[in-house]
């Protein structure tokens, strides 16, 4: 069952005469971004329209992963819509995470203005190597390092390794920085999202190799095989599901998420992207997530609540209480 869409979600309305009011930005996201509108793979235009309300869940859980500095389509969402929004159907915070420093500055922000936000600071693996050709890494992992002092900030991330759009040549520089965010979690005594895209084997290898791991290790939007799974299980390492776990395509995602440890699952909708199941390709938003676990549930062979249950008590080990 799914009720209509947030009234925050919705377009605006048409004038008289046709037009469509140009988004007004909403306090909290003057500067965000568009999400790029481009065609899909498949060739065909992106569905803008924001997806319905799903039913919802009896046994509160957080988003581990969303970024809510960017705007999808025409809508422009502040962060307290987006959280009224999610809190509608049992999603009672998230963490907002940043990619770089701009983004990293606004999760802090959020998270000082927002009680149900936490916030995890990084440069994403991708941004690395542009940074060091350009002499500015230095500079702006300092920025990070300088900003993951801030009380609400929770975790490192995103960081890791993407060897999908960094070619050979960026892969060191990926690396170093990878490697300058496991120090500076462990220093800071915080947790740690990874980015890995295309380079499961290469982030294990660098977590083997570090002298010490953060206090809490997590695979944002997991998306490694069985394998890689029972690998994490073996260490303690957490595997957060994002809408990917319900695409038709994704038997092998589902395959590792029969075979997790309950105590290193969470999830998250990596807004505004990866949108679950009947609706990919369409914007994404923290209040989708009870569409992902109940497709998690039917997978674990468990009932709704008690992987809800499961889920906000592992995000409460990995983060710390999130009052």
């Amino acid at each position: 069952m799914t009720g209509e869409t947030p009234p925050a979600y919705r377009p605006a309305q048409i004038d008289d005469d046709g037009a469509r009011p140009a988004p007004t930005a909403a306090p909290g996201v003057e500067q965000a971004p568009a999400r790029d509108q481009a065609e899909e793979k498949s060739g065909k235009k992106r569905r803008l329209q924001y997806p319905p309300a799903p039913e919802p869940l009896t046994v509160p859980v957080i988003d581990n992963h969303a970024h809510l500095d960017f705007r999808d389509g025409e809508i422009t969402v502040s962060v307290q819509q987006a959280l009224d929004a999610a809190a509608a159907v049992g999603v009672v915070g998230a963490l907002c995470v940043g990619y770089d420093v701009a983004s990293s500055e606004f999760s802090v922000d959020a998270a000082a203005k927002h009680p149900a936000l936490k916030a995890a600071v990084a440069l994403h693996p991708n941004d690395a190597p542009v940074l060091a050709a350009q002499g500015d890494y230095e500079t702006a992992f300092a920025r990070i390092t300088e900003l993951a002092r801030h009380d609400q900030v929770v975790a490192i991330g995103e960081t890791g390794l993407d060897f999908y759009r960094t070619g050979e040549a960026g892969i060191a520089a990926q690396r170093r920085s990878f490697e300058d965010h496991i120090a500076l979690a462990v220093d800071r005594g915080l947790a740690m999202q990874i980015h890995d895209r295309e380079a499961h084997a290469e982030v294990v290898e660098v977590l083997n190799a570090a002298p010490t791991l953060p206090s809490a290790v997590v695979f944002h939007c997991f998306s490694g095989d069985a394998d890689l799974a029972r690998l994490c299980n073996a260490n303690g390492w957490y595997m957060s599901f994002a809408g990917t776990v319900t695409f038709k395509n994704a038997r092998a995602l589902r395959e590792a998420l029969a075979i997790a440890d309950p105590q290193l699952i969470l999830v998250e909708t990596d807004t505004p992207f990866l949108t679950p199941h009947p609706y990919r390709g369409q914007p994404n938003a923290p209040y989708l997530i009870p569409q992902t676990l109940r497709l998690m549930a039917e997978v674990r062979g468990t009932s709704l609540d008690s992987l809800c249950q499961q889920v906000m008590f592992n995000t409460t080990q990995a983060y710390g209480s999130w009052t």
